[in-house]
């Protein structure tokens, strides 16, 4: 039987200053209409939605634009929301959803490359030290770097990252090991022993 692959060492984001209960009250608020409660779940859920359209786009205004569209999404379906389960790892599913198209669209225009940037913008920079695991999954070629993404952040399993990205199983598995490898190679020590701890690299 093939080895599991389980998520990098990344840190989940958390609502800034929103408790769980916070959480689920500000919801069921917005619900009704509150203005006040869906500028908490904004303000709480921006930074992690922003890095997670940044991370697939590498575009600073496509991300915000991006974010903000997937937000007003979210609010639109909120009678939807299954409100049991945290608000934040939905929103950011649909923000990659909206993203992955975009990038889509632009790759057909020839706008997308495979050169990596430099640094993160300050809007997609994480809490303590998780930005040099962003930054070496930025510089992810772009069909490593979106599986990757999907599945270590957004935590996708890989039939549901085949689903969206209307690919074989089996090639976003090549993908994803590809990636782990090269993020591997990138941040040495770290990176080797999380893949050692959960097997050869094979994902589910």
């Amino acid at each position: 039987m093939a080895a599991h692959a389980e998520p990098l060492r990344w840190t989940r984001p958390r609502a800034a200053g929103l408790s769980p209960r916070a959480e689920r009250a500000a919801v069921r608020r917005a619900l009704h209409g509150d203005a006040a409660a869906l500028e908490v779940l904004f303000r709480a859920h921006w930074p992690a939605a922003y890095r997670a359209a940044w991370l697939i786009v590498r575009d600073a205004h496509a991300a915000e634009d991006l974010a903000q569209e997937g937000f007003v999404a979210a609010i639109r379906a909120l009678d939807r929301f299954d409100r049991s389960r945290p608000f934040g790892p939905w929103l950011r599913t649909i923000v990659a959803r909206r993203a992955i198209d975009a990038a889509r669209a632009r790759a057909l225009r020839r706008e997308v490359g495979d050169a990596p940037l430099e640094h993160l913008p300050a809007a997609a920079q994480p809490a303590g030290r998780d930005d040099e695991l962003l930054a070496a999954i930025a510089a992810l070629p772009d069909e490593q770097r979106v599986p990757v993404v999907l599945r270590h952040l957004l935590e996708l399993t890989p039939g549901e990252i085949a689903a969206l990205l209307d690919l074989p199983r089996g090639t976003v598995n090549s993908r994803l090991r590809r990636g782990l490898d090269a993020l591997a190679h990138a941040l040495g020590d770290e990176c080797n022993e999380s893949r050692k701890s959960s097997g050869k690299g094979d994902v589910r």
